[in-house]
């Protein structure tokens, strides 16, 4: 299951899982009503579903926050972006992270992956700025982590972890300069190929899209 399959990554992801031959489920906002941001929504819709996924994929998340770009001094932090980065990039996957245990297998490898970002990172962080999207994907990377905990309790072929995508060529990335933008089609082919390499002993970590691990 691909959660954001409208979006640039997650389009590509539903398309190279198909072509490995597996059913995909995709869902997303625009085709299927699912708003990740609100409670009732996920509810309703991952509810109603049936157990049994090997893979969830979590391939939401918005830069801007209350239509402003990221924040390059403490003076344009805004409580209205930072909300809206803590909902669209930590609680949003949060609460799809919450019905994982119900709906993947628990008698074989299972995956719960979500699209972290490198600038989440707390030790990485040189630079500075981009106050709201750098907190929100600490915050995915702590919810992860934590879920990945409870999760091997019951699954013990589980693997629960965020990925770094690297710069993808999407409207998410229109105006952000970058000295590689990956396409959509190369970032599911990176991702997928980092999952693959996984084992349960990985779960709970933070990779980026060539397989590094990458520091809390």
């Amino acid at each position: 299951m691909v959660i954001g399959a409208s979006g640039g990554i997650g389009s590509a992801l539903v398309a190279a899982l198909a072509a490995r031959g597996g059913m995909v489920a995709g869902l997303s906002r625009r085709d299927d009503g699912l708003d990740i941001t609100d409670a009732a929504s996920v509810e309703a819709t991952l509810g109603a579903l049936e157990p049994g996924f090997d893979m969830i994929l979590v391939a939401t998340g918005a830069l801007h926050g209350a239509e402003q770009p990221p924040e390059k001094s403490l003076r344009h932090v805004t409580a209205a972006a930072l909300a809206d980065q803590y909902a669209i990039n930590a609680i949003g996957p949060a609460l799809i992270l919450k019905h994982a245990p119900r709906l993947l297998r628990r008698d074989r490898r299972a995956v719960f992956a979500a699209l972290s970002a490198k600038v989440g990172s707390i030790g990485d962080n040189h630079l500075g700025g981009w106050y709201s999207y750098r907190a929100a994907k600490a915050a995915l990377n702590q919810i992860v982590h934590t879920g990945a905990i409870e999760l091997a309790r019951s699954h013990r072929e589980a693997i629960c972890v965020t990925l770094h995508p690297g710069t993808v060529a999407t409207p998410f990335t229109n105006g952000h300069k970058a000295h590689r933008k990956h396409s959509p089609e190369e970032s599911a082919e990176n991702l997928l190929s980092v999952l693959d390499g996984l084992t349960p002993s990985d779960t709970g970590q933070f990779y980026s899209w060539d397989g590094t691990r990458l520091p809390w």
